[in-house]
């Protein structure tokens, strides 16, 4: 079974593309589910998820560490998207496999567009940069599926200082860069509630007047961002100016 989460669809493109190489079955993380029944292939499961800040979003680390999976001893696999590189985030995950007694059979990565735009000097990417990174993925993802049902080597994209990036910036990150609060609408909303229909975690909720409100309980994925139909959601002052960007439905 492929279990993904995705913010703005790279990593459901990338899942589903696995699916179609391995003959699996892509099912996207039920966060609110205590368990999850194994469907599709019964003998491997595979994390897939994006890169945040160098490490696993996490979001997805507290699933792994209190889901209960209807499996004894098969073997689990990471996928993950970066828009750049992705540095340990593989050994990040694997001690969340092991911490459940799991086996960490693999490790894997791909390049996907950039989707991270709350701090200063971080933005999509060109167009012309993000459609040759989605033109890349279906060739990139083929060796990742023959690797996963061989037992093959791990492939990654380490980029530069990964120790640094993964071991000082993601820890600072995941403390101090994550808060929910300086979300806000602006006067562009129309109040047509789909940030609250496309939230993951169901944290947006429609106040009386029609606008919208977020809560504390929000995956960083800036799903909500991207994908408003007028340019009305915001983070304090970070995002203006900055571009936008959802995965095409298909590749």
């Amino acid at each position: 079974m492929i279990l993904y989460f995705s913010g703005t669809g790279n990593t459901r493109l990338a899942a589903d593309r696995l699916a179609r190489l391995t003959g699996d079955q892509a099912v996207p993380i039920d966060f609110d589910a205590a368990s999850m029944p194994l469907q599709g292939r019964r003998d491997r499961i595979v994390w897939c998820f994006p890169t945040y800040s160098w490490g696993p979003p996490p979001v997805v680390a507290d699933f792994i560490s209190r889901v209960r999976l209807e499996a004894g001893g098969i073997p689990h696999f990471m996928l993950t998207t970066c828009g750049d590189d992705m540095a340990y985030t593989d050994r990040r995950w694997k001690r969340l496999i092991a911490a459940r007694g799991w086996q960490a059979a693999g490790a894997f990565a791909v390049a996907m567009p950039n989707t991270y735009v709350l701090m200063k000097g971080f933005d999509v990417d060109s167009p012309e940069t993000a459609a040759a990174k989605l033109a890349a993925m279906p060739a990139a993802m083929e060796p990742i599926a023959e690797a996963i049902g061989s037992g093959g080597p791990d492939i990654l994209i380490r980029g530069s200082w990964p120790w640094v990036k993964s071991y000082v910036i993601y820890p600072w990150f995941v403390r101090h860069a994550m808060s929910p609060r300086p979300f806000h609408h602006t006067g562009a909303c129309t109040g047509c509630g789909g940030c609250a229909r496309s939230c993951p975690l169901g944290n947006i909720a429609m106040q009386p007047g029609g606008t919208p409100h977020w809560g504390n309980r929000c995956a960083m994925c800036l799903r909500c961002y991207h994908s408003c139909p007028r340019n009305a959601v915001a983070y304090g002052k970070a995002t203006a100016g900055k571009g936008r960007y959802m995965a095409p439905k298909d590749i």
